[in-house]
């Protein structure tokens, strides 16, 4: 708990709804609101930026970024919130970036997320990876996710984060909640004695290299169920950004481990409502049905996404069949929709009521 000098820029973004906040030496302060960044009449100067270092970092952590130039950390503001904070230099001068993470848990409904989504929630073992970009939801969707589980089942739960930014409350679950830095000294030693602590589910908050990639496989073939996170912009980079973990020559095995082991992969971006201020999560979601199973083994990853255009009647979806949705419900705009969309001539067609088929010969053949 504290109160530093930076209390009025927070409570500034928290009053504002920011989800982010940038200070640099010397020029203004800017919040991301709704996605936009609006530059504020305040302008910290260098000994002002170290000062705010020095109040919400440790001597440690001080020590960390003087020799590397980067930090990750949390910070607690008192009576205003809890923030994901990274300090980098660039060019020479430091800049500091504030990620407002919101207190209150938001249910997967609450969200405006797809109900079979708390359907993945529920399963008994398996990876399930949720990607996208930075800033596209992908977090406050885990945090659901893991919160829906609470509600339910009667699990341990370990997270393992770089920092912890949603903090849970034991329901019907027993949490455990590691960070790096503080209560673990890296991802690896933390998912190396993880499945010592007997977890039913793990949460790898990164997944970073192959190393993390292996520790998820390896819990997930023991029988627990893993969630993480990866930056990619849909089902199908997911899996190639996993394969470029590893040299041409180890791909094939790790294709069938993960064939074996996937259960879904959820990839999200946030959109601006239609009629109000806010953003709204469009979502492409593969299962691994037995077709997916069958091009993953057969490394055929170039038909994913007709897979998952097909797989409708699993659960499954594309960014487009999303997209449609929430412009048939009235709640983004068509124009919008077409600027998210991975495919926008085929969007425009789907607006029109002109679909493409993708039958199952189509995508195994």
């Amino acid at each position: 708990m504290s109160t530093t000098l930076l209390r009025n820029i927070l409570e500034k973004a928290v009053s504002s709804d920011a989800s982010d906040v940038h200070i640099k030496e010397n020029s203004p302060v800017a919040f991301r609101i709704n996605g936009e960044m609006i530059v504020s009449d305040y302008s910290p100067d260098s000994e002002i930026i170290q000062r705010f270092i020095e109040q919400i970092a440790t001597e440690k952590q001080i020590e960390e970024f003087t020799a590397t130039g980067d930090l990750d950390l949390s910070h607690f503001e008192d009576d205003i919130g809890r923030f994901r904070v990274n300090i980098h230099r660039q060019r020479n001068i430091t800049g500091i970036n504030f990620r407002w993470v919101k207190n209150q848990l938001m249910t997967i409904e609450q969200l405006g997320l797809p109900a079979i989504i708390q359907t993945i929630a529920e399963a008994p073992r398996g990876i399930i990876i949720l990607t996208g970009t930075t800033g596209s939801g992908k977090s406050t969707t885990l945090a659901a996710m893991l919160e829906h589980i609470n509600n339910i089942f009667s699990k341990h739960i370990i997270t393992i984060e770089d920092p912890i930014e949603y903090e849970f409350t034991d329901k019907n679950s027993y949490f455990e909640q590691r960070e790096v830095g503080i209560d673990t000294v890296s991802f690896a030693s933390a998912l190396k004695h993880v499945l010592r602590q007997d977890p039913d589910v793990v949460m790898i908050g990164e997944m970073r290299d192959k190393f993390s990639f292996e520790a998820a496989l390896q819990a997930a073939d023991t029988g627990h169920l893993v969630f993480t996170t990866l930056h990619a912009s849909n089902a199908s980079q997911t899996i190639n950004r996993i394969l470029d973990f590893y040299e041409q020559s180890e791909q094939q095995p790790i294709r069938e481990a993960l064939a074996n082991n996937l259960h879904a992969v959820i990839s999200q971006r946030l959109v601006p409502l239609a009629v109000e201020d806010g953003r709204v999560p469009t979502a492409e979601i593969m299962l691994n049905t037995p077709i997916v199973y069958k091009l993953l083994h057969e490394n055929k990853l170039d038909k994913l996404s007709a897979a998952i255009a097909a797989g409708k009647n699993d659960g499954m979806m594309t960014f487009n069949q999303s997209l449609l949705g929430l412009v048939n419900d009235g709640i983004i705009s068509e124009e919008d929709a077409l600027e998210y969309s991975d495919n926008p001539e085929a969007l425009k067609m789907n607006f029109q009521g002109v679909f493409l088929s993708a039958g199952d010969n189509q995508i195994i053949g």
